[in-house]
């Protein structure tokens, strides 16, 4: 505002051309601009979305869209990949450093860089899956369903399982239900979750009986009343649809 004030009178010859305003010898003003409070909900559609999150997908969702494994990326291997040379490297300088009788300061800060350098690559792998994660539920809400059906996952008992473990932590499904609740709120949308115990991949689409001998390592779900499809998409239909939820 002062700007546009001050290249206005230069240009009507009533001041000369504007300067920037000197630290410390000037009072410098702040505006704040009045927020509407009373925002506009957004017109939802009259539909709803199951979303089923896995390990070998990120996510599947009952309108067909399947959110890939950003794991699985080639830019997150390759940065992975960079981290475990950069990080075999440290310990080099490392264990050498413990083995020198004259620890000198150089060799200190080579460890430092060193140190450095893996740390910016947790960073960036960090910062990688944390913006996967908001653009997934960026893509999931804009389509505005009139509510969103996810499973009360038991992240802390997956994470005793030491096969699964590391997937669990990459994937970051706790991080993904705190913003999907957050969106839904803004935008209006119902976020319901289903019980962890409820055996959406279990139950047949078709003919809701339950197959009680479907294993981890079945991907696809064959049904005798001749349903076939995949697994994954066969639970986020059955979130979908289910009867039996709370309200986050």
């Amino acid at each position: 505002m002062n700007a546009e004030r001050a290249f206005k009178r230069f240009f009507k010859h009533q001041s000369g051309f504007p300067k920037f305003k000197k630290k410390g010898k000037s009072d410098v003003k702040m505006y704040f601009v009045k927020t509407d409070s009373q925002k506009a909900q957004p017109i939802l559609n009259d539909f709803g979305i199951g979303i089923d999150l896995g390990i070998k997908e990120f996510a599947i969702t009952s309108n067909g869209i399947i959110k890939k494994n950003i794991n699985k990326t080639a830019t997150v291997r390759k940065l992975e990949k960079q981290l475990k040379r950069e990080q075999r490297c440290l310990s080099r300088k490392y264990e050498d450093y413990k083995k020198r009788k004259e620890k000198g300061e150089a060799t200190r800060q080579n460890i430092q860089r060193q140190q450095l350098k893996v740390q910016k690559l947790h960073q960036q792998i960090e910062n990688n899956r944390t913006d996967y994660v908001n653009k997934c539920v960026n893509e999931i809400v804009k389509t505005k369903p009139s509510y969103i059906t996810i499973e009360d996952l038991n992240v802390s008992g997956m994470m005793k399982n030491r096969h699964l473990s590391k997937a669990v932590v990459s994937q970051k499904f706790y991080e993904f239900r705190t913003k999907l609740e957050t969106k839904c709120k803004e935008n209006g949308i119902e976020l319901r979750v289903v019980d962890r115990w409820y055996p959406s991949s279990k139950f047949c689409h078709a003919c809701g009986c339950i197959k009680k001998d479907l294993k981890l390592s079945d991907r696809e779900y064959i049904c005798d009343c001749g349903y076939h499809t995949d697994r994954d998409y066969n639970a986020a239909l059955n979130l979908r649809d289910a009867k039996t939820y709370k309200i986050a």
